[in-house]
């Protein structure tokens, strides 16, 4: 989790984060290495597995996951012995500072579709807990706590997903936190990474027994998607919907095709030194001369539904209308703030959708809904 998070969230940041063209990308990987003990890295790879290097070595206590914050150029990376969230830049791996502290080993991290950062705890009480960008505490979101909690997903209604990797079992929290019980409670052996496919199948990484492991959308067990794979955890998308699962039995990062075929292996194991691959985060570059920059704000409330309020921002808005666009990229609507200040969106299917705006400073303003009748 970066986060990170499903198929379509990586499809989506291949089409957001740049102009919706082919893209070039870096390969991250945080590696666990002696767990507990150093050393810990963060090593950088091209979208081939070639020139890697080790990017990050300071800073960092058992390193579990990377989020960009592109709108700073900066890198997050949540430290489970340290019990904070670190801030890098994230062109050069400088340090900036502790973005966030207090969180009782902390593992995987998202953006969530409130634009919060969602952060897991592995100790302590095991609550979710989120921050605003800036690394404002927010709250203990949800409402009852998961231990050696390590994997995180949202479905199309919003509903949250945490792994527990002793619990062996995923469980569900309601889009305000509300726990909703176990969604997976068997056929699990050290749950990690969890992510939804298009198709609302949750997938699901096994550390313990080498498997990435397919369940229907009531949480029953389907089949063994991959196997083969101990200490199974970091997982990111390819714009093709290939799959990139950081393996650490096998210090590398392994390439599935969409139906869970093995492809390669994205380089030699043990490349540029990295020994336990336990996160793996693609970061798409730039391909036009200008940079796209977003802010992530709010035009609509709520964020789930299909009958939306519009806000209009705090008037660093340049135009009188914001565009959203689907999963795949495409307008599919344009709405002027002048003609209404509500927005039904019943005509859309379900799904996600980004709204952007062009703000006065160059950047670009933009919010996730989820659209649901």
């Amino acid at each position: 989790m970066k986060s990170k998070t499903s198929t379509l969230t990586g499809l989506l940041l291949a089409f957001f984060f740049t102009a919706l063209t082919a893209q070039e990308f870096d390969v991250f990987v945080s590696d666990a290495a002696n767990y507990d003990q150093p050393p810990w890295d963060i090593f950088r790879y091209d979208q081939n597995g070639a020139n890697g290097e080790k990017f990050i070595s300071s800073n960092l206590g058992w390193p579990q996951d990377i989020v960009f914050l592109e709108h700073e150029n900066a890198m997050l990376v949540s430290n489970l012995n340290d019990d904070n969230i670190v801030k890098f830049n994230a062109d050069n791996g400088a340090f900036i500072e502790v973005f966030a502290s207090g969180i009782d080993g902390a593992t995987r991290m998202e953006i969530g579709p409130d634009s919060l950062l969602y952060a897991l705890q592995w100790e302590g009480n095991g609550k979710v807990k989120r921050f605003k960008l800036d690394g404002t505490f927010v709250d203990d979101f949800t409402a009852a706590g998961v231990s050696r909690s390590i994997g995180l997903d949202w479905d199309a209604e919003g509903n949250l997903y945490v792994s527990s990797y002793n619990g062996n079992s995923v469980r569900k929290f309601s889009p305000t936190g509300t726990d909703l019980g176990n969604f997976i409670s068997s056929n699990l052996n050290g749950p990690t990474n969890i992510w939804f496919r298009d198709d609302g199948d949750l997938m699901v990484c096994g550390w313990g027994d080498g498997t990435v492991k397919r369940f229907d959308s009531n949480g029953v067990f389907q089949e063994v998607f991959i196997s083969g794979i101990q200490q199974v955890e970091g997982v990111d998308f390819f714009p093709n919907g290939d799959i990139a699962l950081g393996v650490g039995s096998q210090s590398t990062v392994k390439i599935y095709s969409p139906d869970g075929t093995f492809i390669k292996d994205l380089f030699p194991p043990g490349s540029a030194g990295v020994i336990r691959p336990n996160a793996v985060v693609f970061r798409f570059k730039e391909t036009t001369p200008t940079k796209e920059v977003y802010q992530e704000m709010t035009f609509v409330t709520p964020t789930i539904g299909h009958q939306f309020q519009i806000t209009r921002p705090d008037g660093r808005q340049l135009a009188n209308s914001f565009e959203v666009f689907n999963s795949a990229g495409m307008l599919v609507s344009k709405i002027n703030f002048a003609d209404s200040t509500q927005w039904d969106a019943s005509g859309l299917a379900d799904g996600v959708y980004h709204i952007t705006a062009q703000l006065n400073d160059g950047t670009i303003g933009r919010q996730k809904v989820v659209v649901k009748r």
